[in-house]
């Protein structure tokens, strides 16, 4: 490519001197005439002095000459002009040859740059292979080693056979006495009577793995009988014992806590949102005081509007999840969904609230429990503290209590070495990793295998029985609300 391009660059020059050489020669012919002309017009005022007719025969000499001259110069004139022409037609050649060149050579570039990688690449394999082959070198010599190690202790296995070959030839032909024969038989009858024992009790053995086998079969059967018919007790354990839930009435608001809005616009709460004429329930965004705008879903019922913090109603959602999701929450606020414990405590902060729980249970039976509550903030793990207003089912979480938030992954709540999130599944305010949480795995009455009611989702009064729920919502209501049994 070097070459190449080198070849073309002398062409160039080359061309370029001849255009020059043709150039000067122009000139050179230029100067000649303008020499000529010269000549002649002092030969004219030469003859001017001699005596002729002076104005006659300069006039007439004057205009041929300057017609001559016109006519030499005009055609000099066309001559340059084709030979511009002609010189930038060659140097336009000249150039794409020069471009056609230049791709060629960046193309050979790339062309010496790929084979220089390629050879760079064979030398590093060819290195390898040399490492190889030294390798292969020397398990060879290794093996090589081994087999004469074998062939030396291969001969001295021959030898030794060769010796026992010749005990037992002189054994043969010594005989044994009458009374080695005797003890010879007695061992043997001995021997094989010890050995019908052992198989007699190795079938023995066997026949009972066989029976124990069968046996955990049936219990593991029965086991998955009882979970599966303690499961349905569990579904028949209804709330229709306990005091039925009243309808409720539409009840007065008189100055809700929270029923103002902010400066900017933006509602406090669902409270706000009812009192300011919205009176279907849905997903509303609210700005706390002294928070961000979020999503929440609002229920309107009683005569206000609640704010939802925790809904659940086909087991669609896991809510085994960490220590983050519980803050900033999860799920969808139309269907299963955690609200999060920030936003909770921001809408909390605004002033007193009530704390309402609405279980279901598998025979559509619904009751509810109300709270006077305290929520704190992440300095505290959000420890929550419970007293009870009313309700229509046993209380089944400690009262006056503080309760700390405790997920799998960040179990803050009692003082023992027993993980309650992890080993119930859910994040809760947990005490003592009692029976009830709302958070815990759902379980529904046609569930099969081993039970475990400490992973269910559960209500369990401490002294009662537990209630299988189908599901549970959680919401929050400024404490203006009247209490309606």
């Amino acid at each position: 490519a070097k070459t190449v391009s080198r070849k073309s660059l002398c062409i160039l020059n080359s061309q370029r001197v001849s255009g020059a050489e043709n150039m000067k020669s122009i000139l050179v012919f230029l100067f000649i005439a303008l020499l000529a002309l010269s000549a002649r017009a002092e030969k004219d005022y030469s003859s001017i002095d001699s005596g002729a007719s002076p104005e006659t025969k300069s006039r007439f000499a004057m205009l041929d000459d300057v017609r001559i001259l016109a006519n030499g110069l005009l055609q000099l004139g066309h001559g340059l002009k084709d030979f511009v022409h002609k010189t930038k037609g060659q140097m336009n050649d000249i150039f794409q040859k020069l471009y056609i060149f230049d791709r060629s050579f960046y193309e050979l570039s790339l062309q010496t740059s790929e084979i220089k990688e390629e050879e760079e690449q064979l030398r590093q394999t060819t290195a390898r292979l040399q490492i190889n082959n030294e390798e292969i070198k020397n398990l060879s010599q290794e093996m090589n080693s081994k087999i004469e190690d074998l062939i030396q202790n291969k001969i001295q296995l021959q030898e030794k056979v060769w010796g026992l070959e010749d005990k037992v030839t002189k054994l043969a032909i010594i005989q044994p006495s009458m009374q080695e024969t005797k003890e010879i038989s007695s061992l043997k009858a001995f021997v094989e009577e010890q050995d019908n024992h052992i198989k007699q009790l190795l079938k023995i053995v066997e026949d009972q793995h066989v029976q124990l086998d069968r046996q955990h079969n049936q219990i593991m059967e029965l086991e998955d009988k009882l979970n599966h018919i303690e499961l349905q007790e569990l579904a028949e354990n209804s709330f229709t014992e306990e005091q039925t839930e009243p309808e409720a009435t539409p009840f007065p608001v008189h100055n809700a806590t929270a029923g103002t809005y902010n400066s900017d616009g933006a509602a406090p709460d669902c409270t706000a949102l009812y009192h300011s004429g919205m009176r279907s329930s849905g997903v509303y965004t609210i700005k706390p005081n002294g928070s961000e705008a979020f999503d929440v879903y609002c229920e309107m019922k009683f005569g206000s509007s609640w704010t939802v913090i925790q809904n659940r109603v086909d087991g669609s959602l896991d809510f085994n999840q960490t220590w983050d999701a519980y803050t900033s929450g999860f799920g969808d606020l139309n269907a299963e969904f955690w609200l999060g414990l920030n936003k909770t405590y921001s809408i909390t902060q605004q002033g007193d609230y009530i704390l309402r729980i609405e279980l279901q249970d598998w025979k559509e039976n619904k009751r509810y429990i109300e709270y006077a509550f305290s929520l704190g903030g992440p300095g505290t793990d959000y420890t929550l503290q419970l007293s009870r207003i009313s309700g229509s089912i046993p209380n089944a979480l400690p009262e006056q209590t503080e309760l700390r938030f405790s997920t799998a992954d960040r179990d803050v709540d009692v003082g023992n070495d027993f993980n309650c999130p992890e080993n119930y599944l859910g994040g809760w305010w947990h005490s003592e990793c009692e029976e009830t949480n709302l958070n815990g795995k759902y379980v529904t009455p046609r569930s099969r295998g081993r039970l475990d009611r400490r992973k269910g989702l559960y209500w369990k009064p401490k002294k009662g029985r537990y209630y299988l729920l189908k599901s549970t919502k959680i919401m929050i209501h400024p404490t203006d609300l009247k209490s309606f049994d």
